[in-house]
């Protein structure tokens, strides 16, 4: 404190009337000039980030010839849309630390690749994130295991993105990132690729949307898919008729998604395959999806009813509960 004192006359006078107003700085607006200079800085990494990107793939693309450079502005969208949207889901509790980390990896490999991709990815995630939370009250006297906000971990996440991932980055080993019209005439490995990885992202919607709005809307019991018994809500492997068709509407969603990306980013529509068909391929592996996780779940998971609360749980984790096998008939 003696030296700054003593060196004090070499300060300009800005610096005094500026340390003297932070000191009557209350703690929220304290907070919020922290939070828009930690938005700068991320903001910055993010376009550096998607400078060294692009320069890495303007390198690869002089080196072999034969691949195309990807633009700065995709690498740039490719960053900062992903960055942007995990840490929204962050704040709203839809990811903890390890998800968030997790969606930022699937996110920006899909998004780079193709943009139909990406937004097939996100209206799965936005959609599951906001049906998670419906009726939150409801599900939790339902549900042993249910999580105030639905927070998803990165197991959680790579269930539901890895083989989207790998999908993508073998689509663009075959094909290089961009949109392409799906057109097994013309495209037809590419083609496969896009489908199976509008499958796979249809699937997890349609099982999300047949948990999350099937067990709050049915009004009739879940029946066994095995052998077509009634079984408690909750049971693994339960269907209800609710829950299908909204399975059927979680992979029409994504593949609506998916269709009107298609519409926006790829030119030559016109001379390709129609595309319309994609709806309904995402609606039936939503459907099919949801159907193939209640046999998986009825027949290699377990399902006990813990008698003295009612609720239905997935382990015998206490001996002292007394429990009644519920799906293994």
């Amino acid at each position: 404190m003696t030296i700054f004192l003593r060196n004090a006359r070499y300060f300009p006078p800005q610096v005094f009337i500026l340390l003297f107003f932070m000191t009557d700085l209350d703690h929220n607006t304290y907070k919020k000039y922290i939070e828009m200079i930690t938005n700068i800085v991320i903001l910055s990494l993010i376009i550096c980030i998607s400078l060294a990107f692009w320069i890495m793939s303007m390198t690869a693309s002089t080196y072999y010839g034969n691949l195309q450079p990807i633009s700065p502005w995709r690498w740039l969208f490719s960053v900062f849309v992903p960055v942007l949207i995990v840490s929204n889901g962050f704040k709203k509790k839809s990811l903890n630390h390890s998800g968030a980390l997790g969606g930022l990896v699937v996110g920006f490999i899909l998004t780079v690749a193709n943009f139909s991709f990406f937004t097939s990815l996100l209206m799965f995630f936005l959609s599951s994130s906001r049906l998670t939370k419906w009726r939150g009250e409801t599900k939790k006297r339902l549900d042993s295991e249910y999580k105030e906000g639905g927070q998803r971990n990165w197991i959680q996440v790579f269930c539901n993105g890895a083989v989207p991932t790998e999908l993508a980055l073998l689509y663009m080993i075959e094909n290089g990132p961009g949109e392409i019209p799906i057109d097994f005439s013309k495209q037809h490995t590419a083609s496969w690729m896009c489908l199976s990885l509008l499958a796979a992202l249809a699937c997890s919607a349609g099982d999300t949307w047949a948990s999350e709005v099937g067990t709050v809307l049915s009004k009739s019991p879940p029946r066994l898919i095995t052998t077509w018994e009634k079984v408690p809500v909750g049971t693994n492997g339960g269907v209800t008729m609710v829950g299908l068709a909204s399975s059927l509407l979680g992979g029409t969603f994504v593949g609506i998604a998916y269709f009107l990306t298609q519409l926006v980013f790829v030119n030559d529509l016109d001379i390709s395959a129609p595309q319309w068909p994609i709806i309904a391929f995402g609606g039936l592996a939503g459907l099919l999806g949801s159907i193939v996780d209640s046999y998986l779940g009825a027949t290699m998971q377990f399902s006990g009813l813990d008698e003295s609360t009612g609720m239905v749980v997935s382990s015998p984790a206490n001996e002292a509960l007394c429990l009644k096998l519920v799906n293994q008939r």
